[in-house]
């Protein structure tokens, strides 16, 4: 079955203090691409295999965090429909209409707050730089590449209180599956999930926790383990600030090290993960588990899953 309604993540927006640190960072370390600058001083960056013509905005302000995260839609037909869907629902809050080009090459988008707080937003268009090998016999990687290069922007994970009702949101109106969830307590209440709407293991996910709009990580996709353990010795050899890693999630099966850009928010790299067919049914990770279910290797909890515990 091709893929229809929600196609895939298309876009981050951060916010970064320093931003002449920043593009250091995402362009040598990371190893994306500069493509654009605007009239409100936002820098716009792709993957080396990615078409559209950015997937990370950087914004420099006084706070760090994550600003929105966007998705593409199959088409403006679709995009009005759940346009429709959204202000019907009653789960999503403050839904704005953006113009074409209020971001570079993008045409128009829906932006709306989800009941965890956080920003995402829908659009149909963007216009396509084409990736760095090209379309027509294309070799498998092109010269040049610097630092970690990852080949796209693949999901963020995200923290906040009302999780049931952004998972609401994203199965029953968005057209998201429910891929793995993370249960607690004698009620099994939900408090991590993993969603997709294509054929990866998660396009983006949720934790419970006390507070609203709280950003965990931006992800970009490499290709093996190899690449992961070299991400490592970048991260060493540039003296980036290192998170954890190199490491295995038991969620998702993906090989991933976390690491901070200079503003202080977190980047992880991870290859590998299963394919999600729609058949597949939800892997449930319980209590017991949650320190295997995060870091397979270690085993041991981290702070957002320890506060909805105790």
């Amino acid at each position: 079955m091709a893929l229809t309604g929600v196609l895939r993540p298309g876009h981050v927006a951060l916010r970064v203090l320093d931003m002449d640190a920043a593009i250091k960072h995402y362009t040598e370390v990371i190893g994306l691409i500069e493509t654009g600058r605007d009239d409100q001083g936002r820098v716009f960056l792709k993957a080396w295999d990615e078409h559209d013509h950015h997937s990370v905005i950087l914004r420099e302000t006084d706070r760090a965090g994550m600003d929105f995260m966007g998705f593409r839609v199959d088409s403006d037909s679709t995009l009005e429909r759940l346009a429709a869907e959204l202000a019907q629902c009653g789960l999503a809050a403050d839904l704005t209409w953006l113009p074409a080009g209020d971001l570079q090459y993008t045409g128009r988008r829906l932006r709306f707050t989800v009941p965890t707080g956080h920003s995402i937003e829908l659009y149909a268009h963007k216009d396509k730089l084409g990736c760095a090998t090209g379309d027509v016999n294309p070799d498998p990687w092109p010269d040049g590449l610097r630092g970690m290069a990852p080949g796209r922007f693949d999901h963020c994970l995200l923290y906040g209180d009302d999780l049931d009702g952004t998972v609401k949101l994203f199965r029953e109106v968005l057209g998201f599956t429910l891929a793995e969830q993370i249960v607690a307590g004698p009620e099994n209440m939900l408090i991590g999930a993993f969603l997709t709407c294509s054929n990866k293991a998660h396009d983006v996910a949720f934790i419970r926790h006390p507070e609203k709009n709280k950003f965990h990580h931006a992800s970009f996709s490499l290709d093996n383990w190899g690449e992961v353990l070299r991400a490592a010795d970048i991260i060493s050899k540039r003296e980036v600030s290192l998170d954890i890693g190199p490491t295995r999630h038991g969620i998702t099966r993906g090989e991933t090290i976390y690491f901070f850009d200079p503003s202080g928010n977190r980047n992880e790299v991870f290859s590998g993960g299963y394919i999600h067919y729609p058949d597949k049914p939800t892997i449930t990770w319980t209590e017991a588990e949650i320190g295997k279910a995060i870091f397979y290797h270690d085993r041991k909890l981290n702070e957002a899953f320890l506060s909805v515990l105790t």
